[in-house]
């Protein structure tokens, strides 16, 4: 089992764990702020969040454009507790991929549906800086635009 896997599984965890706290800050009604008019709401932008370790997943494995269409209109959560349900259970899925990848399968590269090619090791650290600047911009907002007073630690 890699090393260097585990380590970056563990900080996808944490930064999961710290977005579970900041999602127990939140009531349903929360999630339709819409900080600016153009923009994600609070529930869409954790709803893409949520989505990430599955999503992301499909994408170092090649995912086709259409494939990637279909999982994100197909895959929708009607409030926090679904959300958070769903946070356990995609990170279950990403974790299990990886820990099961052999040393050479870590090392396939694989293409993105936009062009982009990667290991399946740098995906994976493509899955966490996602999910860390999708945090950062979450809470950002909920501090910013929702008045929300966050005094959750967002790093170790």
């Amino acid at each position: 089992m890699n090393n260097h896997v585990k380590s970056v599984l563990h900080q996808i965890e944490f930064a999961l764990k710290t977005l579970m706290l900041i999602m127990d800050e939140l009531e349903n009604v929360d999630l339709i702020k819409r900080p600016t008019g153009n923009k994600q709401s609070v529930g869409e932008l954790l709803e893409h969040i949520v989505k990430i370790c599955e999503a992301d997943v499909m994408i170092a494995n090649s995912a086709k454009e259409h494939e990637m269409i279909s999982y994100y209109s197909s895959n929708s959560y009607k409030n926090i507790e679904e959300m958070r349900t769903a946070m356990k259970n995609n990170f279950n899925k990403l974790e299990r991929y990886y820990l099961n990848l052999s040393e050479k399968e870590l090392t396939e590269k694989a293409t993105s549906y936009w062009g982009v090619t990667y290991t399946k090791f740098e995906w994976l650290l493509e899955i966490l800086v996602h999910i860390y600047h999708h945090r950062g911009q979450l809470h950002a907002i909920l501090t910013h635009c929702c008045g929300k007073n966050i005094k959750i630690p967002l790093f170790e």
